[in-house]
């Protein structure tokens, strides 16, 4: 009985109030900024207004996908706030999806898994959701075994990254996943708060 109460003592520590998540709670991250450079100026004009507004209309196509977002993330030990904000910043929770794929062809379904990779499932099911929510795990773990000391938060940001690293087949940085654009980490956690505290 002792052993165990240690345990979730030390886990107390190491990141607050996790329900059942490993991976930290999302509310407790800061807030980050969301800038916006020449370069992503079309995309992000607004900043933070445009990352809510976007939220606001995507939690409504989401409630569709809660079950299952529910489901995988209680069977991977992740937060499902976090599964619906990448949902919500791959695919706009299938809005900007032709049968699955983004209008480049090159990314499949509602957290875009890269051409590269074998697809489990149909575009919108609860496999696809599985498996690319297993890949960011596999992110995190990766960023945590390779930078042991960072804050359980660093090592989130750093995950989520890696993760958006591998779905785009793209070159994941050794020292900082998040080191060369931070903008897609801060989207995705400003997300993860906003569906946190509606419902998710």
């Amino acid at each position: 009985m002792i052993p165990a109460l240690l345990v979730l003592g030390l886990t107390a520590l190491v990141a607050p109030s996790m329900g059942y998540s490993c991976y930290g709670d999302i509310s407790a991250l800061q807030a980050p900024t969301i800038s916006c450079t020449a370069v992503r100026a079309p995309d992000c004009a607004a900043g933070l207004a445009m990352v809510r507004r976007t939220a606001e209309a995507d939690v409504i196509r989401l409630r569709k996908y809660e079950v299952p977002i529910r489901r995988v993330a209680r069977n991977l030990c992740l937060d499902p706030a976090l599964i619906a904000a990448i949902i919500s910043q791959e695919s706009r929770a299938g809005l900007l999806l032709h049968n699955g794929w983004d209008h480049y062809g090159r990314k499949y379904g509602l957290m875009q898994l890269g051409r590269h990779q074998q697809p489990f499932g149909v575009w919108d099911s609860e496999e696809h959701i599985n498996q690319c929510s297993t890949i960011l795990v596999r992110a995190i773990n990766e960023v945590r075994a390779s930078h042991p000391t960072w804050t359980w938060d660093r090592q989130l940001r750093g995950g989520i990254c890696t993760y958006h690293a591998k779905m785009g087949n793209h070159l994941v940085y050794e020292e900082d996943p998040c080191d060369r654009d931070n903008y897609y980490v801060n989207s995705v956690i400003r997300r993860a708060q906003y569906f946190k505290r509606h419902g998710f």
